[in-house]
Formats: C-alpha cells, structure tokens, sequence
C-alpha cells in the first residue's frame, strides 16, 4: 500500500510540475528601475493618476529629476496599461508632474539555448525609458 502510495506522489509531482514550471515562465513580466539625478530638485511624491505620459519634449518649463527604465516581457507581452502604470508610479515616487519617454523599443536581451549542439534562439523583451519632470511654477 506504502508502495502505492509513493507511486502516486511521485506521478503527480512529474506531471504537476512541469505545468507549474511552465505556467510561471509564461507570465509577463514589468520591471522598473529609478534613478535620480544628481543635484535635481526631490519634490514630495506625486499621484501617480496626474502623472502625464508624453511622447514629445515638454514645452513647458521644467526640471528633470531622473530616469525610470521599464522592462518588460515580449512573450507574452503585458497589457500597455501595465507599463504605462510602472512608468507613472515610479515617476510619481520622485515627485514628477509628468514623464518623457525618450526611449521604446524591443530588443535582444538572452538567448534560448536547446539541443545537445546548442542551438539558439534570441529573447526578445521592450524597453521603455522615461526622464521624470517637473513643471516650473
């Protein structure tokens, strides 16, 4: 019965966690990393909901505080609103009105090495960098 039983554990550890190992290497992923600048103004932190987004430089007068670097996943790629969130709150730590993004793009970051003769294949993930800013009253 011992035996049985040690069977049974064994056959639903074999079966269950290559499901689990692949379930959890499919999730998107959103990472970010913030960095201030040196000698920039540290305003109190900001609503990450006013934090604007922009694809052009501001033509406002303003102070840049840092940058925020987002990476995220290609396969599966998280929804956009996902990345545009990281990108709001971490600017919103460093007390940013809004940020710019000066950089987006997907690019190499690994390989995939398989078979006995290593064989590659390219990982891709995008990245996203930011400048926060904030608006000169």
């Amino acid at each position: 019965m011992r035996f049985l039983q040690s069977v049974a554990i064994r056959a639903a550890i074999t079966l269950t966690l290559p499901l689990l190992v692949g379930i959890l290497a499919s999730c998107a992923t959103v990472d970010a990393i913030s960095t201030q600048y040196i000698g920039a103004p540290r305003p109190p932190p900001t609503d990450p909901a006013h934090v604007a987004i922009l694809r052009e430089p501001p033509t406002q007068p303003h102070d840049g505080l840092g940058e925020v670097v987002v990476d995220a996943s290609t396969q599966p790629a998280p929804p956009m609103e996902q990345v545009e969130d990281k990108l709001r709150s971490e600017a919103a730590k460093m007390g940013a009105d809004a940020i710019f993004v000066v950089v987006d793009r997907v690019q190499p970051i690994g390989f995939y090495l398989y078979g006995p003769w290593g064989g590659a294949d390219p990982v891709f993930g995008r990245r996203v960098v930011g400048v926060a800013i904030k608006y000169r009253t």
